[in-house]
């Protein structure tokens, strides 16, 4: 079951195009725990873990180079959607894709996070796994105690989303996996993630080709 607060648009090919179904939402989202994406009007829990203030769910933002699992549209309202990292750095493949230096001079990348939300760096991703516990045993906290064997500790509620590979063609590890990308660069054709395991309590960040497609988790600006 999605873990929204309200439900969302399918395969986000249309933004909410009602202004009363854009009220409704916003309505539903007045509280502290609550973002409301001004974009299509799309919900998402938040939680406070530490100083720093993160979705608790994965965006589900259309954009070019974005993708369901499967192409399923009911499971980009479970998992949210799958980004490249030159999308999820809201760049062109031209200028961030894979086989290009981004060189991105910002310390804080909006990249394809609503307005006062960004994509996290890793020290940002370090700092939420030692506030968990620690690279060692950190990643069952953060895991939903449905879907695989965490205990969502700080409801953070991450969901083994799986992942979409580099030429597009295989979905795989919904169950077992969960990937979101950090806004670090290593190099012209990888950049860094954060990924979960079913079967490890670990936590950590791992570089892997930019042309894959993984979630996008938005840390709030000044947390």
């Amino acid at each position: 079951l999605s873990s929204s607060v309200t439900p969302k648009s399918s395969d986000s090919e249309t933004s909410v195009s009602s202004s009363s179904s854009v009220e409704n939402q916003r309505e539903s989202c007045d509280d502290e725990n609550c973002l409301m994406d001004d974009r299509d009007g799309q919900t998402y829990k938040t939680v406070k873990i530490g100083d720093q203030v993160w979705m608790a769910e994965n965006l589900n933002f259309k954009v070019d180079s974005s993708f369901c699992f499967k192409h399923s549209e009911s499971l980009c309202d479970k998992y949210g959607r799958f980004y490249r990292w030159a999308a999820a750095v809201d760049k062109p493949e031209s200028e961030c894709g894979y086989g290009n230096t981004c060189s991105l001079t910002s310390e804080i990348i909006q990249g394809v996070c609503p307005s006062g939300w960004h994509l996290p760096n890793n020290t940002e991703w370090e700092t939420l796994f030692a506030t968990v516990g620690g690279n060692n045993t950190g990643g069952e906290a953060l895991k939903s105690a449905t879907g695989w064997n965490g205990t969502d500790e700080f409801g953070f509620s991450v969901l083994p989303a799986g992942e979409r590979y580099c030429d597009g063609t295989f979905f795989d590890n919904e169950g077992v996996f969960a990937f979101f990308w950090s806004a670090t660069e290593n190099n012209s054709y990888s950049a860094y993630t954060m990924s979960l395991h079913r079967e490890f309590d670990s936590v950590g960040l791992t570089e892997y080709a930019k042309s894959y497609g993984y979630s996008v988790r938005c840390l709030k600006d000044d947390s």
